[in-house]
Formats: structure tokens, C-alpha cells, sequence
């Protein structure tokens, strides 16, 4: 026999755990209606549903309701292939705590699209849920919900994309629940999702909703699939309108209105039997609820039953009067099953002539989280991203390692046992038409032992941040557009074994540290460089000249083309001036003759005149002589 722990409703006592809805504010609550450009209220419980902004890319469109469970919403947003295969809602500002997420799938309103695509979901990097075909015929396959911790203040919904239509999503509610609700025991905490695979209320034909039943907000909105019989003739319904005790307790709120329902065996099929398909090879988490509301059992020991979960007995003697502590009172046991199979069967077995009773099943498969990669390698890759021009088609979004299932194209992941974190090692992006630059954050991608970027057309220098990846064994850069010179960094790189540049346009003198690594048999390529020089198989380089050498050669040339253009800019000035004053003086030419020669006129007679004058008082002076 196998006796696990069981959680007893009844057994958690007030002053332990025990937490009205008055006593703490409300908790969180975002819910999303995919693909509207504004808020949505619906009915009938007037839920108010975001618009659809800045989460996420994709493209909106017009909805079909695939079931009548579904909330009536009008859009949803689907991922198209050629958007890449990996595509998600980035939700921020979510408080660290415990929640309930829950997405709706939808149905694309045009005659083209897919009426029932196919895809993968993922939440904070693990895998919860695969659509399978059929999906839109059953209510409680319309949608996927687990149970997660979110730590981190955001939260990441990913789809991803499997060859079978476009992703279509109606809408995401993240729901705040209790920190401690659904705990299991071992194991149980945050590194541990829990998947709904099925919940039941018994004895009822109709679908119902936490908010129909009134609940505890701290419970979560949860969808209770009706189950009206486990077999024809197999079990016959109760129900009742007695109020429950014990139902809405911390930390698992459940309805009262779950318990006023059941399904009891009957003299034909003593054994209460219930069966669905999981998926082998896992761990499931098993949620049975209890209370005794049928009329004719009245009393301790008047039915006592098995609980024997795939062959296995996990509870003996239950007695719901005796362990709830009265009539109308609520039990839940919790067993942790290990299935093999595709089968997991609970069947409550009677003793003696009694019957057996249950009220309501939930069945969680227990997901282990994915550990995450380092942050600082996902930021470096988001702006490679962004700084290669990377197609839509590679997608690139989320986590590059996690899901183990839908790792990113191009990149190769390693788990660092050390930080128990995913690492980057390798790049594999040759030949992909990538047109930007290589941006100096590759340098945070620490663990990189391979990069293959050749037969592109990346421009730029080759960053000189490289020479810090020290793992790293293989540079391939080949037939691209870099140019400048090859940092001395790369020759820090001790455990290079393959360094190929061919096919750029890079130049100047390869370092004496890059052409040393021939020493540690490092094979290298860089023919077809027009610039490159100074190893053998390179043309030889002319005068070395210091960096101090260069700049004042440089300044000197700038100085003397400076005094060059000064020279030419007076010579120029003076011979305008020239030109001007011969211009003007050919203009005024006949009245400057003119003047001159009334000018000579009278100078001539001014001559005259003097000289008449003088020869009379020549004369005067030499009277005396004359006359003698």
C-alpha cells in the first residue's frame, strides 16, 4: 500500500493560514483581449479585458469563437511564419508572486486561414502545452493554464510555431492565486510548474467558471468541466442547496458551489471509476474533493472507500464524515502519481456494502522548469539581432536555449553546471544575407567557442572586444565587407585554432601577436584583402610609422594646404584690384588727356612769362657794364 500525506481542508485551522479576501488587498489581475486596438468589457461578469498594445508582434484579425466556453471576444492575433518560428507576449511590471495563467486559443474569421492550427506554448522558457488535433470540438482543450511563479516582474508567453497553421491566440489572463496554494509537498515550490490537465465537477451538466460560482479571487478564475456520469449506469448524480463548510480556506479558495454536486456508485458498479489519457513517463499531481451531502448517510462509518490510483492504493478507510468533521464539510486529498502509461485511472473502492462519493477531480502534470540563460548572453544576442539586420524568419524571440524544443536558429546552447544557466557556445549565421555591423556587445557572450558570420555582407571594423571571448577556438569572418585593420586583440586569443578574414577589405599591418599564433598552429586565411600586409603570402610592408609619426604628418599637410588656399585667396584679391583700376582708367581715358594738355598750355606760358621777367631784371642788374 502507498499512504501519502492529505491535505484536509477542515484541518486548516484558523489561526493557521487562515486568510480572508478582506484582510489583503485584492490580488493581481491583467487580462488581454489579443488583437483589439481597445479595452473590453464583457459580460456576464463584466470582466475588463486590456487592448492589445506593445506586447508583441504579429498581426490582428477577426475572431471566431471555437467554443461556447470561450470568452466572447471579437479579435485575436496570429503569428505568421514568415514572423519566425518563435513569437512572445513580453508582459512587464507583473509583481513577483504565484499565478495562474491562462491562454485561449482562436480561430482566424476568414476563408483562407487554418480553422484549427497547431502550435507549441511556452511560459518563462518551459514548454506547458502542445495543441492537438481536435482541439476546437472539446471545451476544456480550447485553452491551456498552469500554475507558475513568476519572480522576475515580468512575464513571457511564447507560441511557437510547428508546421501546422499560423498561431492564433484570443486572449491571456495572468491571475494572481494564493503563494502557497496547491502545494504538493516535496518538490513543490518555484522551480516547479503545474499544467492543468483536467478538472471535474461531478454530479453537474453544465460548464462553470470561478467567477459563475462566486469564488475567492485568490483561488483564480478556474474552469470546472462538468462531469454529468463516469459511465452509463456506472454512478448516479447528487446535489444539494446546504451550505458548505470549510470550502473557501487559505491557501486553496475553493467554491462552495463545487461541493453541492456529486456522483455516488451504485449496487451494479460498486467501484467509483474514473480514466483519461496523459502523457507517459511523467508526474502528475492529483486533487480530490469531498463532502458527504447525500441524504441517507448520516454518520460515521457509513461509507468507507479506497482511494487506488493505477493499481496503487494511496488512501485506505476514507471516511469523509470522520476526516472532514461533519456532514457538509470539505475534504480534498492530494496524491503525487508517477504514470508510465497513457492511462492514469482513480477508482474509489467501497468497503463492504457501502458506495463510494467524490465531488470534484483536478489533475496537474508537474513540469519541472527549464532553467533560464544569463541574462547578460540574451541582451548581447537581442542587439546582435538588431545590429545584423537579422531576417524575421530567424525570429530570435524569448529565450535562445529555452524550450529545449524550440532553441533559436543560429545560436548553439550549452548548460553552465556552474550557474546552472544556459550558455551561449556557438554562432552559426554564414550565408544568411545579414547587412549590419558586428557590434562591440558580442564581447558579453563569454563562453562563444565557435563564430561562423562568413558569406555576408557585414561591414565595419572587426571589433576589437573579440579579443575577450578567450574560449574561443573558431573566427570565421570570411567574404564580407569589414575594412580597417585587424585589432591586436585577436592575438590574445590563445585558444584559436581557426582564424579565417578572407574576402574583405581590411588593411595595414597584421599584428605581430595575430602572426605569431602560426607558432601555436593556428590556421589562418587572409588572402583577398588589397590592404593587408606583413606576413608571408601578404605583400611586404612599407616604413613603419609611429601613430605620434602619422598625426604630425597628417597636422602638417592640413597646415600647408591651409597656407596653399590662403596664398591663392590674396593672390586672387590683388589681381581683382589690378583688373579693377586698369578697367577704370580705360573708361575716363579722353577727359584725362584733355586736362593734361590745358595743364601743359599753361605751364608754358607761366615758363614764358618767367623768363621774360628775368632776362629784363638780368638786364637791370647788368646796367652799369652796358653802359659803360
Amino acid at each position: 500500500m502507498m499512504m501519502l500525506r492529505y491535505t484536509l481542508a477542515c484541518l486548516l485551522t484558523f489561526s493557521f493560514g487562515l486568510t480572508s479576501s478582506s484582510a489583503r488587498p485584492a490580488p493581481y489581475a491583467l487580462r488581454i483581449s489579443c488583437g483589439a486596438r481597445k479595452n473590453v468589457i464583457t459580460p456576464p461578469t463584466y470582466a475588463l479585458w486590456y487592448k492589445d498594445i506593445a506586447y508583441t508582434g504579429g498581426v490582428p484579425a477577426n475572431a471566431t469563437a471555437p467554443s461556447y466556453i470561450t470568452p466572447p471576444l471579437k479579435t485575436l492575433r496570429y503569428f505568421p511564419i514568415s514572423e519566425g518560428p518563435n513569437n512572445c507576449y513580453n508582459i512587464v511590471r507583473v509583481p513577483k508572486g504565484h499565478y495562474s495563467v491562462r491562454i485561449f486559443f482562436g480561430v482566424i474569421d476568414q476563408p483562407n486561414f487554418d480553422k484549427e492550427p497547431l502550435f507549441d506554448i511556452s511560459i518563462e522558457g518551459t514548454q506547458v502545452y502542445s495543441l492537438k488535433s481536435g482541439w476546437s470540438g472539446h471545451d476544456d482543450q480550447v485553452f491551456a493554464e498552469a500554475l507558475i511563479f513568476l519572480m522576475g516582474g515580468t512575464s513571457t508567453i511564447c507560441f511557437h510555431s510547428t508546421g501546422h497553421g499560423d498561431p492564433a491566440i484570443l486572449s491571456i489572463e495572468i491571475l494572481q492565486v494564493d503563494d502557497k496554494a496547491y502545494n504538493f509537498g516535496k518538490g513543490w515550490g518555484q522551480g516547479v510548474i503545474l499544467r492543468t490537465a483536467t478538472r471535474l465537477s461531478c454530479g453537474t451538466g453544465k460548464p462553470r467558471f470561478g467567477e459563475d460560482y462566486h469564488a475567492d479571487h485568490w483561488g483564480g478564475d478556474r474552469f470546472w468541466n462538468p462531469m454529468r456520469s463516469f459511465g452509463k449506469g456506472a454512478d448516479s448524480p447528487r446535489s444539494t442547496e446546504n451550505t458548505i463548510k470549510q470550502t473557501s480556506v487559505s491557501p486553496n479558495f475553493y467554491p462552495e458551489g463545487l461541493y453541492q454536486s456529486a456522483l455516488v456508485s451504485t449496487d451494479d458498479q460498486p467501484d467509483l471509476t474514473y480514466s483519461m489519457d496523459v502523457e507517459p513517463n511523467r508526474n502528475y499531481s492529483v486533487w480530490m474533493h469531498f463532502a458527504e451531502i447525500d441524504a441517507t448517510v448520516t454518520a460515521e462509518g457509513k461509507r468507507v472507500f479506497d482511494v487506488v490510483i493505477n493499481g496503487d492504493t494511496f488512501f485506505e478507510d476514507v471516511d469523509v464524515i470522520k476526516m472532514s468533521g461533519g456532514r457538509y464539510t470539505a475534504l480534498v486529498l492530494n496524491a503525487t502519481v508517477t504514470v508510465s502509461g497513457r492511462t492514469l485511472t482513480i477508482v474509489l473502492q467501497p468497503k463492504g456494502s457501502g458506495h463510494a462519493i467524490i465531488n470534484a477531480i483536478e489533475v496537474f502534470e508537474i513540469i519541472t522548469a527549464e532553467f533560464k540563460t544569463l541574462r547578460d548572453e540574451v541582451g548581447a544576442l537581442q542587439k546582435m539581432k538588431k545590429a545584423l539586420g537579422l531576417p524575421s524568419r530567424f525570429g530570435w524571440n524569448g529565450d535562445p536555449c529555452v524550450p529545449s524544443q524550440h532553441p533559436w536558429s543560429g545560436a548553439d546552447c550549452q548548460l553552465d553546471k556552474n550557474t546552472s544557466r544556459w550558455v551561449i557556445d556557438g554562432l552559426d549565421l554564414d550565408n544568411q544575407g545579414l547587412k549590419g555591423f558586428l557590434p562591440n556587445d558580442i564581447s558579453k557572450l563569454k563562453h562563444l567557442q565557435s563564430i561562423n558570420l562568413s558569406q555576408n555582407s557585414i561591414h565595419g571594423g572587426i571589433p576589437a572586444s573579440l579579443g575577450s571571448i578567450t574560449k574561443l577556438e573558431v573566427l570565421d569572418l570570411s567574404y564580407n565587407s569589414f575594412n580597417g585593420s585587424i585589432p591586436e586583440t585577436i592575438g590574445e586569443l590563445t585558444s584559436l585554432l581557426i582564424l579565417n578574414l578572407n574576402g574583405n577589405s581590411l588593411s595595414g599591418k597584421v599584428p605581430a601577436a595575430v602572426g605569431g599564433m602560426l607558432l601555436h598552429r593556428t590556421r589562418f586565411n587572409f588572402t583577398d584583402n588589397a590592404g593587408l600586409c606583413g606576413i608571408p603570402g601578404l605583400p611586404a610592408c612599407g616604413p613603419h610609422l609611429s601613430s605620434g609619426a602619422k598625426i604630425g604628418i597628417a597636422f602638417g599637410v592640413s597646415i600647408a594646404f591651409l597656407l596653399l588656399v590662403l596664398c591663392a585667396m590674396i593672390w586672387w584679391k590683388r589681381r581683382q584690384n589690378i583688373l579693377r583700376a586698369q578697367h577704370i582708367a580705360a573708361r575716363g581715358a579722353p577727359y584725362a588727356k584733355k586736362r593734361t594738355n590745358v595743364s601743359h598750355d599753361i605751364q608754358m606760358t607761366r615758363h614764358g612769362n618767367n623768363n621774360n621777367h628775368g632776362q629784363a631784371r638780368t638786364a637791370v642788374e647788368n646796367g652799369p657794364s652796358l653802359l659803360s
